[in-house]
């Protein structure tokens, strides 16, 4: 998996939350989880998606480089190969935060894929480091979208 998984179809300003998520992004597109730990504080509490979930049941989220390692493994892991593509990204002067709106792509080792349309938010420390991200998406629109392999 390599960087070019990202379409960026959105503002590209140089804004610290937008080039965390961009980071981000890269790193998981690259399947490198020491990278992605790098993006994320050491407190930072990942939900993705928002709410109880299949990766979170109680819906409390993923904190600490621990609790995101491990959401990694469930999550991420498992994954072939993960296509971004980001057509708008809200990130206002002087704020810490980001919004991008976009779909994922996510590829299974046996050639079937599913489609997230999702918007993702991030919340950066003065360093540039993710303290929150936040993942809005709807698991059954997702698995709705499941193809087989052709």
């Amino acid at each position: 998996m390599t960087a070019d998984a990202i379409t960026w179809n959105a503002p590209n300003d140089p804004h610290p939350a937008r080039l965390a998520s961009q980071r981000s992004y890269a790193a998981v597109a690259k399947g490198d989880l020491a990278e992605w730990l790098t993006v994320y504080a050491e407190d930072a509490v990942l939900e993705d998606p928002v709410g109880p979930s299949m990766f979170d049941p109680e819906g409390r989220g993923h904190h600490g480089h621990a609790g995101i390692s491990a959401f990694w493994e469930q999550a991420i892991a498992p994954i072939a190969s993960f296509a971004f593509e980001i057509n708008d990204s809200f990130a206002n002067p002087g704020s810490n935060t980001c919004a991008n709106i976009g779909r994922i792509k996510t590829s299974f080792p046996d050639g079937s894929f599913t489609v997230t349309d999702l918007i993702m938010v991030y919340v950066v420390d003065d360093a540039g480091r993710v303290t929150s991200m936040r993942a809005y998406w709807e698991p059954d629109r997702t698995m709705a979208t499941f193809t087989e392999p052709a």
